[in-house]
């Protein structure tokens, strides 16, 4: 914390304007990523993204959701069993 004390405290306003921008972008990762894998419910994602980003688990859980959109039912297709006939 002491990193982060020290930049936002020093007159680089250069730095903190990079930091703040790379805090952002992390922060709505799962929603930029649910534009690619998941645009179904990519609103719903994006809404999530904002509280979510205060806890490691639901952020995490967001990019769970986020990436495993169109993926999930491709593979699912594909590898349901035969049915047998009896």
């Amino acid at each position: 914390m002491e990193f982060l004390n020290e930049i936002f405290t020093s007159e680089n306003y250069g730095l903190i304007a990079a930091v703040a921008v790379v805090t952002i972008f992390l922060w709505f990762l799962p929603a930029l990523l649910a534009l690619f894998f998941n645009r179904k419910h990519f609103k719903l994602i994006l809404i999530a993204c904002i509280p979510a980003g205060l806890s490691v688990i639901a952020w995490s859980a967001l990019m769970l959701w986020a990436t495993t959109g169109k993926v999930a039912s491709k593979y699912t297709s594909k590898f349901k069993a035969p049915k047998i006939k009896t």
